[in-house]
């Protein structure tokens, strides 16, 4: 099957009205083998013989304690232990622990590391084999599958939305009117919002953030099976955020003393950011006293545009527990544990079944779902995770840094990775 990133998902209703086109794949059938789980969670920690090791990464501790409520829910109905560790650096650690090999049984698992560890024979391709598959949208599926093969399931799915301090909205004399639909509104109302005390908009040096305004102005990085990142589109877009950069109406989380969008927005550092829907759960634990508004992101020069992101729970190939790990992924993302996520910590789920009670228990967050009619996903190639984390780290430096000159290094290892 070919994967294209620069696909736009479907709107949801239309979603909701088509059968799963891409769960296709074959699955690669669970191994009847004896003993314990992969042990490790990732780091090489032991974990008792029978047991699942679940190894997470946490946007917070709204979602750790769903996630270990809902494990912990689902081993007293079956029986089976299991245990969730939560990862500093879960990338670095299920590299450890698959090269010690001793992996976690059920990890998240990113589109852009999917290739790779598939690739090389760490992953099963257990998605067709899922009684639920049929239920996850079609868009979610194409994301995990991998040389035709559906490999694991979305466990859920976010877009990028404009979230603005309400108090400070009004303190700045804007009102709805004022709700920026374009570049130029964007720029104004940053401008007016920024202050001594605080940036007007703010989010991460990274191109999961700051890939927003790339779409918007008609870029990306692969189309059509072929790398684009050098286009005029994307120097567009990194331009303009290097601009408001330097006028100091834009901020990276990191240069305002923040670790990310979220926390710039809670502590009242920024009085809007670019982030995703699990900013809720961070502001209903963390900042339930500031009040703020979700908003679609302005369209720039060719339209609106954000980007959409999702994990999978990846099961380890070598995994003795196949079997319990299928009962409980079935069970992590069935629609009532989904929609329970949802209201933890901020996810879409990523079931069709689940959509109707979504809307209508989360009208206030219409904009992550709206945006997922004009959302990019990235790159979910071989060797995707290692080019973004380049790009990344040249992003930091967009300040004082040429666009044109970062987008070349990406369009040079993209066409490396391509072939």
């Amino acid at each position: 099957m070919a994967r294209h990133q620069t696909h736009r998902l479907l709107g949801t209703a239309a979603l909701v009205a088509v059968t799963a086109l891409f769960a296709t794949g074959c699955g690669s059938g669970f191994d009847e083998g004896d003993g314990g789980g992969g042990g490790g969670g990732g780091g090489g920690t032991e974990t008792p013989s029978g047991e699942l090791s679940l190894l997470i990464g946490s946007s917070g501790d709204a979602e750790t304690q769903a996630v270990e409520e809902a494990v912990a829910a689902w081993s007293e109905e079956s029986g089976v232990g299991a245990t969730v560790q939560v990862a500093n650096d879960l990338p670095q650690q299920l590299s450890q622990g698959f090269a010690a090999g001793s992996p976690p049984d059920l990890f998240y698992l990113s589109t852009d590391a999917l290739a790779g560890y598939a690739a090389n024979g760490s992953l099963a391709a257990y998605g067709d084999q899922l009684s639920n598959k049929d239920d996850f949208y079609p868009s979610l599926v194409e994301n995990f599958t991998y040389d035709g093969e559906f490999y694991c399931a979305p466990k859920d799915f976010s877009t990028l939305a404009l979230v603005i301090n309400s108090d400070m909205w009004s303190e700045a004399g804007l009102t709805d009117d004022d709700l920026p639909t374009t570049w130029e509104e964007l720029t104004d109302v940053a401008k007016q919002l920024t202050t001594d005390d605080h940036v007007g908009l703010a989010f991460g040096a990274e191109y999961q953030r700051v890939g927003v305004f790339m779409a918007q102005a008609g870029g990306g990085l692969i189309e059509d099976g072929a790398a684009v990142a050098d286009s005029d589109a994307n120097v567009a877009g990194l331009q303009y955020v290097k601009d408001r950069l330097g006028d100091g109406s834009f901020a990276f989380a990191s240069d305002i003393g923040t670790g990310w969008g979220g926390e710039a927005f809670g502590t009242g550092a920024a009085a809007m950011v670019v982030e995703g829907n699990w900013i809720t759960g961070a502001m209903t634990n963390d900042y339930p006293d500031v009040k703020y508004t979700v908003a679609p992101l302005p369209a720039g020069p060719a339209g609106e545009g954000t980007l959409q992101f999702t994990n999978c729970w990846g099961l380890a190939a070598d995994s003795g527990n196949q079997e319990a790990a299928l009962d409980l992924v079935e069970y992590l993302t069935s629609t009532e544990q989904q929609l329970a996520f949802s209201e933890a910590f901020g996810p879409m789920p990523s079931i069709q079944s689940a959509a109707a009670d979504w809307q209508e228990a989360n009208p206030e967050l219409a904009a992550f779902l709206d945006g997922a009619e004009s959302a990019q996903f990235p790159p979910n190639i071989e060797g995707a995770a290692d080019i973004i984390t380049d790009f990344n780290a040249q992003l930091e430096g967009l300040r004082d840094a040429d666009p044109a000159t970062i987008l070349q290094s990406v369009q040079g290892n993209l066409e490396a990775a391509l072939g």
